[in-house]
């Protein structure tokens, strides 16, 4: 019997480490069938007055190194025409939306599951199914004030992994706590959803209509051309 126990035991570590192995082997995005084709849009071509603060085109990072070659953010078209209504709408509140982070090549979510610690994973996608920016519908993003051009108070930073990042987390300030949720409403009121994990990270609605991507931001320029 305690024979057969460690045998069991070997095999659920060898499962284990085979999985995790095919997830560091994997070279290439998983396939997936009847998915609409790609329209990726830069989103300053929709509107200028976003502001756009693409830290993974820096160091300053929880990589630690620029990981894309260009500071560029892109998303299918329905979602961004959406992104740019809820923009819109902010001024009103003389508000505006700064861009963290759009569509992101397949390759890119692989990078950052490989270097993230186990438990933080919850915070960053496995590229075994691919992520939501890998299909070019979710957005990270903040607000700014349009006459000082600084962000707005939040409970954290961009790519906080602690749980303070939660769009529930009860112990922020009521500044922090009036700013978040006011994104979270206008953002929803377009179609998108807050990702549970992380106040600043947002899906659009039919994201599971569109493939995982791993297009280089100058290949996309290339297609629009």
């Amino acid at each position: 019997m305690k024979r057969r126990f460690l045998t069991i035991g070997a095999r659920i570590v060898w499962i284990l480490l085979a999985a995790s192995f095919c997830v560091s082997a994997q070279s290439a995005p998983p396939k997936e069938e009847n998915k609409r084709e790609a329209d990726l849009v830069e989103l300053i071509t929709l509107d200028k007055t976003l502001k756009l603060d693409i830290r993974y085109a820096r160091t300053d990072n929880f990589v630690g190194k620029a990981v894309y070659a260009e500071a560029r953010a892109f998303m299918q078209r329905p979602a961004a025409e959406a992104l740019v209504k809820v923009h819109q709408k902010l001024k009103k509140r003389n508000l505006g939306l700064v861009i963290f982070d759009g569509y992101r090549p397949w390759s890119v979510t692989k990078l950052f599951w490989e270097v993230t610690p186990e438990d933080k994973r919850k915070f960053v996608a496995n590229p075994k199914v691919g992520s939501r920016h890998n299909r070019g519908c979710a957005v990270d993003l903040s607000m700014f004030d349009l006459k000082t051009g600084k962000l707005v108070e939040m409970p954290t930073d961009f790519d906080d992994f602690t749980d303070k990042a939660s769009p529930n987390y009860d112990g922020a300030s009521k500044t922090q706590k009036k700013n978040r949720d006011l994104l979270r409403r206008m953002m929803e009121a377009e179609g998108y959803i807050v990702n549970r994990n992380e106040w600043w990270h947002f899906d659009y609605k039919d994201w599971e209509n569109y493939a995982i991507y791993d297009i280089a931001f100058s290949e996309v320029k290339a297609e629009s051309d």
